[in-house]
């Protein structure tokens, strides 16, 4: 039975939309810019709306100077899109592990009054999806007073708990815009290659590999075409994912929970990476408090958690938001597979970063910069990974830790490493 269809223009949807409401707005791939713009025009029937996300790509519109007593941005993980806002003041950030951000919504810690999210088209029954990103989408969906979909074809239909009735949506607005994309083997350097190999030296076959985003993590997975039987459990994945599958390097055979499964909270890449997904039913996305929760993660052997940072001191102090009292991102999921990797029988949690940054600027530091945010703690920290070796911290004393990580630095950078850690520890 094919179930009728009615469409609003994004006027009349978004006048459900109130001053002094909180908005949520999903993300990554579908963050959903038509709506935001036609949000943006309304601002002058608008004030003190407060509008909360995670990562969000695209112009956003409603982060415009002009617009700051109109709208209010408190982000949960910021993005290149409202950086600028947060830094200048015109918006707020909230440290949160990904894990928990459901439980704002679903608590009354920051109960959603309107929900706009992208989806696909209702098929014959009605039921849309949440498509590339399910995370917190499905929590906010489901706790919102109203919800606007945004519907598109050029959102996957995907398989997991991104279903949605057509009936739950108050309003409902057609376009047919490209979803955001982003490449990041266009991105990957001979350093990230180096750092990917020595990964993938740690990576056992049957492994349960998480990845983090960006070019480190697409390189580790360039380096994994000669493992076996690999298993996939992870907040986000890319297209470095797709020849591992098709090579029957991942299969998820050996994971003790969804075997035969690739399960993923988000996804976000190339056209190509959405069309594999597409209908697939061998990658499942999942609501991130499941996905992203440690006692969750600990259930598959040999987990091996792979994340990035900003830098990190002689200690295994991890920063990996924030670039001083800059905020550059978010804690996102990090601790969340960290802690989950270590907990896991045979998991390893592992940080990768360069040695140093593109402009030269160490990033393994006596101390980190004033104001650096920690993300995972030295308490936390097992393997470290640069493209100079893997420091392994874990039952390490400071004077030890320090030693190991030195071994990984920039070669330029030791000479001035090895006098920091002499000062403090007062032999080397």
């Amino acid at each position: 039975m094919k179930i009728p269809v009615q469409y609003q223009s994004a006027e009349e949807a978004l006048s459900i939309i109130q001053s002094g409401q909180r908005v949520f707005v999903q993300g990554s791939a579908q963050t959903p810019t038509f709506l935001l713009k036609a949000l943006a025009a309304q601002a002058n029937r608008l004030r003190n709306v407060e509008v909360v996300s995670i990562t969000v790509y695209g112009d956003v519109h409603i982060d415009r100077p002009e617009l700051v007593e109109n709208f209010h941005i408190n982000s949960l993980f910021v993005s290149g899109s409202v950086r600028q806002a947060v830094n200048e003041g015109r918006g707020d950030f909230v440290p949160v592990f990904l894990s928990d951000i459901p439980n704002l919504f679903t608590g009354g810690v920051m109960p959603i009054d309107v929900a706009l999210v992208h989806v696909s088209p209702p098929d014959a029954h009605g039921y849309c999806t949440l498509g590339l990103s399910v995370d917190i989408a499905r929590s906010a969906v489901n706790t919102a007073q109203h919800v606007i979909a945004l519907v598109n074809p050029n959102v996957p239909r995907t398989h997991g708990d991104g279903l949605i009735h057509s009936s739950r949506f108050h309003a409902m607005v057609y376009c047919e815009d490209a979803l955001h994309t982003a490449d990041f083997s266009a991105k990957e350097s001979d350093i990230d290659l180096k750092i990917g190999a020595n990964v993938a030296s740690l990576v056992e076959d049957r492994a349960t590999i998480q990845m983090g985003i960006g070019s480190i993590p697409n390189a580790v997975l360039k380096c994994l075409v000669n493992h076996k039987d690999l298993g996939v459990h992870t907040e986000m994945c890319s297209d470095g994912i797709i020849d591992l599958v098709e090579r029957d390097v991942i299969n998820n055979k050996y994971k003790r929970i969804h075997p035969n499964k690739t399960v993923t909270s988000f996804a976000l890449g190339t056209r190509r990476l959405y069309d594999y997904v597409d209908d697939n039913p061998s990658f499942h996305f999942l609501d991130i408090d499941y996905v992203n929760d440690p006692h969750v993660i600990r259930r598959n052997p040999r987990v091996v958690a792979i994340n990035s940072a900003v830098e990190i001191d002689i200690t295994g102090q991890v920063c990996a938001d924030s670039i001083g009292t800059y905020q550059y991102s978010g804690i996102g999921g990090q601790m969340d597979f960290m802690r989950g990797a270590a907990l896991s029988e045979g998991g390893k949690p592992i940080i990768a970063l360069p040695s140093r940054t593109a402009k030269g600027v160490a990033r393994i530091t006596p101390i980190l910069k004033p104001g650096a945010g920690v993300v995972t703690t030295r308490g936390h920290i097992h393997y470290v990974v640069t493209e100079y070796g893997i420091a392994y911290l874990f039952g390490k004393n400071l004077r030890q830790r320090a030693k190991a990580l030195i071994s990984i630095s920039h070669p330029d950078d030791r000479e001035a490493l090895e006098k920091a850690c002499f000062e403090r520890f007062k032999v080397f």
